[in-house]
């Protein structure tokens, strides 16, 4: 997979015919992926170059100016998951006003003139051009026009709805851990790097890693979640702690991981800590012995969580 922040994708001499998706991906969730693995079958039965186009930094945070915004998966994390798809282009285009300007006969000509788009691939509730004044209806009649076949993916509804990266985002600041996987259709995951923290887990015979998560990731709020930490290509079952620790008065919000029946080294190491559900809030306990039985009743509700699945 080439990864660029270009239309210009191809040697001028060398343009391939492409199929085109578009989005923003973030979460890279079933709907998304719907439409990769369809933009890759056209590509394959057609013989065509497989293109996913995305946008960085978030439109709204250009147009709307929501600043911070708060993503799902981080730029490293939505790479990650596009390179997973073997798709041949990855263009991770830089989202600006003067973008955000452009009307959707121009927009079109960029796919044509700099990608030789054939095939477009979008959702159902796709918009597009100055003020989203372009959507699937307005892309058919273009394609119509400049000889580009519009392949519109449906919504994938899921308990009655619509699977999006809004619906992911409240069901993770709800601690709904469950059904932000579901309409994931994988684990909701932080990738970071082990940095030494105030090493009060070791002391108590629970360890933890220590990780920094990505610029503007979006958390799950403060508590103690069931997850499975990823060190190189091992996975262990773990417990996940977010939040500022108040029985020992830690001021600073930290992400805490007690990997079960593990004890390497692991500072300066990028490890990936998956989350399956919500276990309890935080607390301030009276002493250290009430912590240590706690996080021994947590150990426990993991581990028979990952027994019963």
């Amino acid at each position: 997979m080439k990864i660029t922040s270009d239309f210009n994708i191809f040697e001028e001499n060398n343009k391939q015919e492409t199929v085109v998706t578009i989005g923003n991906f973030d979460g890279l969730h079933i709907g998304h992926k719907k439409l990769i693995t369809t933009t890759k079958k056209y590509a394959l039965n057609n013989n065509l170059k497989s293109v996913v186009i995305t946008f960085n930094p978030h439109p709204l945070e250009v147009i709307k100016n929501t600043k911070p915004f708060y993503y799902i998966f981080s730029e490293e994390e939505k790479t990650l998951e596009i390179e997973k798809e073997n798709i041949d282009f990855f263009i991770k285009y830089p989202f600006n006003k003067d973008f955000a300007s452009i009307t959707p006969n121009e927009f079109i000509d960029i796919l044509i003139n700099k990608l030789n788009c054939k095939i477009l691939v979008v959702g159902e509730d796709y918009c597009f051009g100055k003020n989203r004044t372009g959507n699937i209806e307005t892309l058919q009649n273009i394609g119509r026009e400049k000889n580009i076949k519009v392949i519109k993916i449906p919504n994938i509804i899921i308990n009655g709805e619509r699977a999006s990266s809004t619906l992911i985002r409240e069901a993770i600041n709800n601690r709904n851990i469950k059904k932000a996987n579901l309409i994931l259709n994988k684990p909701y995951y932080i990738l970071g790097k082990v940095v030494e923290g105030n090493k009060l887990g070791r002391t108590i015979g629970f360890p933890t890693a220590n990780i920094i998560p990505p610029k503007n990731k979006l958390l799950p709020p403060d508590g103690v979640y069931i997850t499975k930490t990823q060190v190189g290509k091992n996975i262990y079952d773990s417990i996940t702690n977010i939040g500022t620790n108040p029985t020992v008065n830690n001021l600073h919000r930290t992400i805490e991981t007690f990997i079960f029946d593990f004890n390497e080294n692991l500072y300066n190491k990028i490890i990936q800590v998956y989350f399956y559900d919500y276990i309890r809030g935080v607390k301030k306990f009276n002493n250290i012995q009430e912590l240590k039985a706690q996080i021994s009743k947590d150990i426990n509700i993991a581990s028979n969580f990952f027994n019963i699945k």
